[in-house]
């Protein structure tokens, strides 16, 4: 058991969005965090114009951000990531298992606010949790709204494909 979450198997959360790796990184994730009552969408638009990887609730109403690498330089080249730090109450790596994560250990990618998950398309495990840095109340009921929001929008969608099309963002 890691920070409150326990890895082994089962459940399904994939981005039709994503290239083909970070889905199946995406999917293990999402049946990890599935299994331990965490919830989460994948490509998630925050209101400073990023877009998120993995975005979700757990059991207590935190955040988690999960920003997902499946190729080195697209790790080392990413300076945008620091942008997701205020839309969440916990901010983890996803990472392919053949990446190294070496990087992840200097002061640039802030190892003391941010968890590591290594993901398959099958599971997933964390490395180093990620500490719990609270967004304020407002901040975060105004997150936790959008994502419902959000979320509620995509499963219209599912069940009404016509529905989805009546809106045109996020």
């Amino acid at each position: 058991m890691t920070d409150g979450i326990i890895a082994t198997r089962d459940s399904d959360s994939a981005s039709e969005t994503m290239p083909d790796g970070a889905a199946a990184v995406a999917r293990g994730i999402g049946r990890l965090f599935a299994r331990n009552d965490i919830w989460c969408i994948p490509e998630m638009p925050l209101r400073n114009g990023r877009r998120a990887d993995l975005m979700g609730i757990d059991a207590k109403g935190h955040i988690i951000i999960v920003e997902i690498k499946v190729a080195r330089a697209d790790l080392l080249g990413d300076g945008k990531w620091p942008d997701y730090l205020d839309f969440c109450d916990r901010f983890y790596w996803g990472l392919a298992p053949h990446l190294d994560r070496s990087p992840l250990e200097g002061n640039d990618f802030k190892p003391d606010c941010c968890g590591v998950i290594v993901a398959d398309g099958y599971d997933a495990e964390i490395l180093r949790p990620a500490p719990l840095q609270p967004l304020n109340a407002a901040r975060r009921k105004t997150e936790v709204e959008r994502l419902a929001r959000a979320a509620m929008r995509r499963h219209a969608g599912v069940i009404d494909p016509e529905c989805a099309g009546l809106f045109r963002g996020e």
